[in-house]
């Protein structure tokens, strides 16, 4: 269906929002990419920033060398002390908006920690309402960083078990690349991408270089190597159709994925 705005108004005056015929001539409109030339890094919080020194100085290097011919939105993860956070609040029975929360607080230390280091680059780190002055920073500097966490909080939609908030740091940088309309979401991590098994657990795991969020789900790898969300998000966006995971240990990674070249695992919506 084809809807001029003035028909996609009435519809939205007269109709519920959920009602089937608005909801096809609000799909039907223009989609408007705010930052179509940038890429958002998630830098994991376990697998990278808990590491310290060694992980993230070559880490910052190569995000300021490479700023110099890409527009880069910097997430942060949240990692071990989020995790020691939600131990101890689960066994509060506190529910899954308060664990958002206190897990949001480890992810924007790491933000802070991550922009001090990047601060004599001019790149800065901002949080909350600040999301809005980022095409700012992009066009001065091509650089910003955030905090990975999605800012829910009480509003946390709760896990179908457990109270672990499902939507953590790997949804939310891929919501911010997504919601922008960014050219790439690239997962900076500490593995060389998806295995069949846990590398670290297991000999027989075998690398995967390229597939599907179906193909994913059918082999029950929906939760080996990003949040399980990630991949209803990623089957459902309009601009972001596929992810790359790259090991941010390994020097030179990162630039090659942000050059475009097949390193680590992507996984593609269809």
């Amino acid at each position: 269906m084809t809807s001029t705005t003035a028909e996609l108004e009435a519809l939205l005056m007269q109709r519920s929002l959920t009602d089937a015929q608005l909801l096809a001539a609000a799909d039907a409109a223009a989609d408007f990419r705010i930052l179509p030339n940038a890429t958002v890094l998630k830098i994991g919080g376990q697998s990278v920033i808990d590491r310290g020194r060694a992980a993230v100085y070559p880490l910052v290097d190569e995000i300021v060398a490479a700023r110099k011919g890409h527009k880069l939105l910097i997430g942060t993860g949240a990692g071990t002390r989020a995790r020691h956070i939600y131990s101890i609040a689960a066994g509060l029975n506190l529910p899954a908006g308060l664990l958002s929360q206190l897990g949001g607080s480890v992810a924007d230390q790491n933000a802070a920690m991550l922009g001090q280091l990047l601060a004599k680059h001019g790149i800065s780190a901002v949080d909350g309402a600040g999301l809005s002055s980022v095409p700012l920073f992009l066009a001065e500097v091509n650089a910003v960083v955030f905090s990975g966490m999605p800012p829910y909080k009480l509003w946390m939609r709760p896990a179908a078990e457990g109270v672990i908030p499902p939507y953590r740091t790997d949804a939310g940088c891929f919501l911010v690349a997504e919601q922008f309309g960014c050219r790439a979401m690239i997962y900076v991590k500490d593995e060389n991408g998806l295995y069949t098994e846990n590398p670290k657990t297991s000999k027989n795991a075998t690398f995967i270089p390229k597939i599907s969020v179906d193909e994913m789900k059918a082999k029950g790898l929906q939760d080996s190597i990003l949040e399980f969300p990630v991949l209803d998000l990623l089957k459902n966006a309009r601009h972001v159709r596929e992810v790359q995971v790259v090991n941010g240990l390994v020097p030179g990674n990162l630039t090659r994925a942000l050059a475009g070249e097949h390193v680590g695992t992507i996984i593609t919506a269809s």
